[in-house]
């Protein structure tokens, strides 16, 4: 049984917070009150606590007084944004997740769910840490990351200077890009390359747009907005509490609403996927690269600096791939997570499967190869993959 307790002072999230199904959320803006209100009343009732971000000073005193009084807690931080420095130090006072303080209504609903499904595991205070899966790197395989990425950047320096030299003598902007990507067990880092882009890429991409449409041959004349709707809905149109209408649910499928449209929640999400999708078309003569740009990506030099993440831990040397962060939000079910259970590496086994063949690996069989990966790597099979990686340098794919 889980009780639900919102600490703040939002009125956004209070009004949210209503439409929980099945819950009455108990309300307070003061920690102590929130200590009193967390106190099981009956045998194995566990609290959920969304607390939401003020002053950090003042925050960590409320979760650790809440975490001293209620060990058993499961807290959750609403907020905007928060740096990599704010994030551990939150984790450290107690918070054990956290979300963004726009979310809708149906996103705290799914994460409620989400750690309803888990009680067992997530309240459990028998239950040791090994139950939840984590992947820990071998010694022997951190040892060889870090001689290998040493010895490298030491050899490779050369190339790390004439690189950056042609960068900034072609095009203003950092020599160094950096994106999200998600690493071992679902962490997510910097994701060091080259930059092989301008720095005006949208602009060059929009300019292309109006004489070339990448994604079909007639454009619309009305085209519709991203995440297009079901059912319009015209300025008479009676839509009531603009929270209750999100939750509109029928029989078997949930709607969402907005200000012009009404969607179902499954055709919002197959839009989304189509949107990334287009996103990531890749484009002949794209005008975004520049000529260095071409050549590094060519020969994979744009990739030499995540050296530098194997020496910091990031990743390892062979290991599955860091996805991107709307690739790996994909990956979150069952028989996915053993794909995030392995190292993150530079080159791995699908790299190589293929590479320089004309045939290209679906989707499917990159996972499945990187679960083969995680369930079977050693040091000779590490070994095989690098001295593959070497010797088919020139590649026809970017990964």
């Amino acid at each position: 049984m889980i009780g639900i307790v919102y600490l703040g002072k939002n009125p956004n999230t209070r009004d949210k917070l209503k439409y929980v199904p099945g819950q009455i959320v108990r309300m307070t803006s003061t920690y102590k009150d929130a200590a009193k209100l967390c106190v099981p009343r009956v045998r194995n009732e566990h609290f959920i606590v969304f607390f939401e971000r003020g002053v950090k000073s003042e925050d960590i005193t409320s979760i650790t007084y809440l975490k001293k009084k209620c060990p058993g807690l499961y807290i959750i931080l609403l907020t905007d944004t928060l740096s990599d420095e704010e994030r551990l130090t939150y984790q450290k006072c107690g918070i054990n997740d956290t979300l963004n303080s726009e979310s809708s209504v149906t996103e705290i609903n799914k994460k409620i769910q989400f750690i309803t499904s888990r009680e067992n595991i997530l309240f459990d205070d028998k239950a040791s840490g090994k139950n939840i899966l984590h992947f820990k790197i071998p010694i022997w395989k951190r040892t060889f990351d870090i001689v290998f990425s040493l010895v490298a950047l030491i050899i490779l320096s050369p190339v790390f200077i004439i690189t950056a030299i042609a960068i900034k003598l072609e095009s203003d902007g950092p020599i160094m890009f950096k994106s999200k990507r998600v690493g071992t067990n679902y962490t997510v880092f910097d994701f060091l390359k080259f930059r092989s882009m301008y720095m005006d890429a949208d602009k060059r991409l929009k300019e292309l747009s109006k004489t070339q449409n990448q994604y079909s041959d007639k454009v619309e004349e009305n085209p519709m907005p991203v995440g297009h709707f079901d059912t319009a809905i015209d300025n008479n149109t009676p839509v009531g509490d603009e929270l209750a209408a999100e939750m509109l649910i029928s029989d078997d499928e949930v709607m969402l609403v907005g200000d012009d449209f009404v969607v179902s929640e499954t055709s919002f999400n197959k839009q989304k996927n189509e949107d990334i999708n287009n996103a990531f078309v890749k484009i002949e003569n794209d005008p975004r690269i520049t000529k260095v740009g071409h050549f590094i990506r060519k020969y994979s030099i744009d990739e030499l600096p995540q050296l530098v993440n194997i020496l910091k831990g990031d990743m390892s040397v062979v290991g599955n791939r860091p996805l991107p962060l709307y690739e790996a939000e994909k990956l979150t079910s069952d028989d996915s997570i053993d794909r995030f259970m392995a190292p993150a590496g530079l080159t791995g086994l699908w790299q190589v499967e293929k590479r320089g063949d004309s045939g290209k690996l679906s989707a499917d069989e990159r996972k499945q190869l990187d679960i083969t990966y995680g369930q079977t790597y050693n040091f000779i099979l590490d070994m095989k993959i690098i001295f593959k990686t070497l010797t088919a340098f020139i590649q026809k794919d970017d990964v």
